[in-house]
């Protein structure tokens, strides 16, 4: 693990906190997260304070996906299942703790991996962009239209992802947990 801390990045100019913990490839994914997100807000017209706000969820969402299970644990005790599941709820709680106060951008944060019902349009963006974002290597052409057409329909392009995500973990035989069965009950009804 030492190589991997001795590459991690924690540039604060470019919008990652001093704290985070992520590989130069992880690195790469949250900067094109973040540009998926710039875009659509600018295509939305977003006012800049909201604009913002989903910066802060992009550039937080994975600030600890590469750090030592016992850091995830140690930000994340209450988290059951696999180790993955916890650097969301950490980076929200390490956010936090070094006074990140929107309780959407955390929530956003904590719950980007699953989903949330009660997100409000940050956690949802967020939840979409990092789905849809191009580096990803799986059905590149059918995400590519589902990012162009975010802007003009958020909602339906959430629907269509939340069903892909599910489909998709259903093949991997993966479990789903509770926060996400009632994500999906909520958005697909």
């Amino acid at each position: 693990m030492s190589s991997l801390r001795d590459a991690h990045l924690t540039t604060a100019q470019d919008g990652l906190p001093s704290w985070a913990v992520v590989s130069p490839s992880r690195h790469a994914h949250i900067r094109r997260v973040v540009d998926v997100l710039r875009g659509w807000a600018v295509a939305m017209r977003l006012p800049s304070e909201e604009c913002a706000r989903w910066l802060r969820a992009a550039w937080l969402h994975d600030a600890l996906r590469d750090a030592p299970e016992a850091e995830m644990r140690r930000w994340a005790p209450l988290i059951e299942g696999p180790v993955e599941l916890r650097h969301g709820p950490a980076a929200a709680a390490k956010a936090e703790l070094e006074g990140e106060r929107d309780a959407d951008v955390l929530s956003a944060v904590r719950w980007h991996s699953v989903g949330w019902a009660g997100w409000g349009r940050v956690g949802r963006a967020l939840y979409c962009a990092d789905f849809l974002e191009p580096g990803r290597t799986f059905d590149r052409e059918a995400r590519a239209a589902l990012e162009a057409r975010y802007a003009e329909s958020p909602d339906a392009v959430l629907r269509e992802v939340v069903a892909l995500r599910f489909a998709y973990a259903d093949a991997q035989g993966w479990s789903h947990p509770p926060e996400s069965v009632e994500f999906r009950r909520v958005i697909l009804g």
